[in-house]
This record gives structure tokens, C-alpha cells and sequence, in this order.
């Protein structure tokens, strides 16, 4: 939410913060990270979704029912600049009917003044189908002249 402009460092602790309580399953925490408008690029299938109605139907989808299935994740590496704080994961899920499925994952949490504000999330479709569940189908095609 809006507040006193934050430094650097602070808003690298923030999205550590949120990668953290996301991890805990606790959707409070993880709202107050964002910013009054988030917006979630879905890359490289050029979707994006925006505003935090939008976040709050990813994140109820994300908590019931894609971390159940998320059986583990594994960070590979971390990259920090004046934009954001880039993460590069390997997920693996395991799907209602056992089917176990192996995803990379770069997810880009990108900075605002004192929230994050937003998401770019670059996975295959069928990943990002799975992560992202209903706010897929909110998801409009991406601007790219316009959109950030």
C-alpha cells in the first residue's frame, strides 16, 4: 500500500518479505507487500492482469489450491537491481492424479516506491495455467508499447 518512499536495500528486504510469507501460505502478509495497483506480466505468453481484486483471486487460487500441489521448489539463483529482485526457480508439482511435472520459473517482483508493484512471471503456458489458475483467464493481452 502507499507509504514513505523506501530505499533500495529496504524494498529488496520487502520482496524478500513477500517471497517468505507467500511461501507461508499467509495471504495478509503477502497483500500488504503490494502496492495499490500490481500488475502481473505472464511471460512470454505476453498476459497481464492488474490491480489488487486481480491479485487477491490469484492468490486465494495460488494458497488453496496450486501450493498444494507444488510439492517442492528449489532456487537456483537471485539477481537484485534498481528494478526488482529476479528469482529463478525450479518447481515441481504433483497433479491430483499423480502426474509429476518439472517447471523452470524466473518470477521478476518488481518495485514501486514503498510496495511492490507487481509480478513478471516468465514459464511455460501450461505452467502458468497451473500457477496462476483463474487470474489467467482475467489476464489481457500485453500492451507492449503501452503496459508498464
Amino acid at each position: 500500500m502507499a507509504g514513505s518512499p523506501l530505499t533500495r536495500d529496504q524494498l529488496v528486504d520487502l520482496a524478500h518479505r513477500h517471497a517468505a510469507v507467500e511461501a507461508q501460505g499467509d495471504m495478509d502478509a503477502t497483500m500488504a507487500t503490494l502496492g495499490d495497483d500490481p500488475v502481473y506480466e505472464l511471460l512470454p505468453v505476453g498476459r497481464v492482469f492488474r490491480g489488487r481484486d486481480a491479485a487477491r483471486t490469484y492468490y486465494e487460487y495460488f494458497f488453496s489450491t496450486f501450493r498444494p500441489m507444488a510439492r517442492r521448489g528449489e532456487l537456483r539463483a537471485e539477481y537484485t537491481s534498481d528494478e526488482g529482485v529476479a528469482q529463478e526457480y525450479v518447481l515441481y508439482v504433483t497433479l491430483p492424479d499423480g502426474t509429476e511435472e518439472r517447471h523452470p520459473l524466473v518470477s521478476v517482483l518488481t518495485f514501486g516506491e514503498s510496495a511492490l508493484s507487481g509480478e513478471r512471471v516468465y514459464a511455460s503456458e501450461r505452467l502458468l495455467r497451473l500457477l496462476f489458475g483463474p487470474a489467467f483467464d482475467l489476464a489481457q493481452p500485453l500492451d507492449w508499447k503501452s503496459d508498464r
